[in-house]
């Protein structure tokens, strides 16, 4: 279950969403990333996750990690890994919004090889090693045994070759309505490319939907799509805003189903409102 990060909330939302998907059955709590959004930043919502769950592990979807300093970002997820006491999965990726890069003074430009290098900067930082020679190494160093696993946001053949190398697995094949063949083809080239690359672990496999349930829900729904989709222009946002279909219990427990049997190993719901009474509609929808 995804944290409302994207939308308008306070203490009381975050205290119940959080309290509420800690009791279960969700198997993840997930935190997205926007700057030119009314989005909360993402490492405070963290670590405001990390001291209200027990159970659940925590996951970035995603860090935009080439608009950031991988040392400070290293930094500030081993701090999460230890207040959450190893509970913590990095997800990455490099966005595709180049306002959210220019607002924080980034730079856009080979953000693909940026990412591959930042990766590899926090691992040697999460080893203990230090940022330059002469320097104390950067605290403090995680629970877990290496850093967090890290998870690469892409999609597409090349993008997936590249993160083949260093991820620990792909949160891709994004789906606007939950159709099997949304979440089929990506899985199968994600596991053709751990294979090429030489990896004989199994690739961890995510994806995510947009969703909404309750009164208004075909409405909040799509005005959600079109409202997140309009940076890039009133033609891709409106084809969203009419792509999108999970706004039915049915429908709902039609893409959990797709994403399961096409291998997902975890599949993030991605709410359209703040109301903590999504949970519990959640949970009736899909019978948990």
């Amino acid at each position: 279950m995804t944290l409302p990060t994207m939308l308008p909330h306070g203490r009381a939302e975050i205290l119940a969403w959080c309290r509420g998907i800690d009791e279960g059955p969700w198997t993840s709590l997930a935190v997205p990333e926007r700057i030119t959004y009314p989005s909360h930043e993402m490492t405070v919502q963290l670590s405001a996750a990390a001291a209200l769950t027990e159970r659940v592990r925590l996951v970035t979807t995603i860090i935009v990690l080439p608009a950031h300093d991988p040392v400070w970002t290293a930094k500030a997820m081993a701090s999460v890994d230890r207040l959450s006491e190893g509970r913590l999965t990095v997800g990455v990726g490099v966005g595709g919004r180049e306002h959210d890069y220019r607002a924080i003074g980034a730079g856009f430009e080979r953000r693909w090889q940026r990412m591959d290098d930042a990766v590899a900067v926090m691992r040697r930082i999460w080893s203990g090693a230090a940022p330059f020679e002469g320097a104390d190494p950067v605290g403090p160093p995680p629970v877990q045994p290496g850093g967090p696993p890290i998870i690469a946001g892409v999609m597409g053949p090349k993008a997936i070759a590249r993160a083949a190398r260093w991820a620990d697995g792909v949160d891709g094949a994004w789906s606007l309505d939950g159709k099997a063949e949304d979440f089929e083809g990506p899985f199968r080239m994600i596991e053709a490319c751990w294979v090429d690359a030489g990896r004989a672990e199994v690739p961890h496999r995510s994806t995510s939907i947009w969703y909404a349930l309750g009164p208004g829900a075909e409405d909040r729904l799509r005005g959600y799509a079109h409202d997140y989709m309009r940076i890039f222009g009133a033609d891709l946002a409106q084809w969203a805003s009419s792509a999108v279909a999970c706004f039915t219990p049915e429908a709902l427990r039609n893409a959990v189903d797709n994403a399961r049997s096409a291998g997902a190993d975890e599949f993030f719901l991605v709410p359209t409102t703040a109301d903590p009474a999504e949970l519990d509609r959640t949970r009736e929808a899909l019978g948990l």
